[in-house]
């Protein structure tokens, strides 16, 4: 299959669903937004204020519209509440590859086991419904808390970019940890072994 970049795609299980972000998603995401500027502590483009998540969900949505990313708004069924955000980027039909990232929570969902949820609908979305043969993470090298977290989703570390991006301070550059699950990982170890940790 491949991916419709207009539609409105709904994945979920008993404890997650995630669909396509909307315009309208900043009323639903303002509160983390406003009450939690740290969120975005080692991201490049921020959300903290209204402004900026104005901003920030019109990036991902003209992305989306040029069909390089496919950004989801992330609603926790247990509160009933809406949690944060997260994105396929770097899309590449023809190579069968793409990144997952740009992923976010308020404090309230962090460490509550959502993440392990949601990375497993989008990595299942990836490898059996859209075909992909490799997704990549990528994360400041420094933002421990989200590498352990990829780590311990079955990600393989292949490396680090030097001074790869700017920071949202400017005058620093960060380096990026690479890492990826590759198609064969999916079905040979990480599907199931993330299962039973759900």
């Amino acid at each position: 299959m491949t991916l419709d970049f207009n539609s409105n795609i709904i994945l979920e299980d008993e404890t997650v669903l995630l669909r396509s972000l909307q315009e309208s998603d900043v009323e639903n995401l303002l509160e983390i937004s406003i009450n939690e500027p740290e969120t975005w502590k080692y991201s490049l483009v921020g959300a903290d204020g209204k402004e900026n998540l104005i901003n920030y969900i019109d990036i991902a949505l003209k992305a989306r519209e040029s069909k390089k990313e496919f950004p989801f708004i992330v609603f926790d069924k247990k509160s009933q509440k809406y949690a944060g955000s997260t994105r396929f980027y770097d899309i590449n039909l023809e190579y069968k590859t793409l990144q997952l990232g740009y992923t976010w929570y308020g404090s309230a969902f962090r460490g509550t086991g959502l993440n392990k949820h949601c990375k497993f609908l989008l990595l299942q979305f990836a490898f059996e419904t859209l075909g992909m043969v490799r997704v990549e993470f990528r994360a400041d090298n420094n933002n421990e808390r989200s590498i352990a977290a990829m780590k311990s989703i079955g990600c393989k570390v292949e490396g680090v970019l030097r001074s790869h991006m700017p920071t949202a301070n400017s005058e620093v550059r960060r380096d990026s940890i690479v890492l990826s699950i590759l198609r064969d990982e999916w079905f040979d170890a990480v599907k199931e072994n993330l299962k039973k940790r759900l």
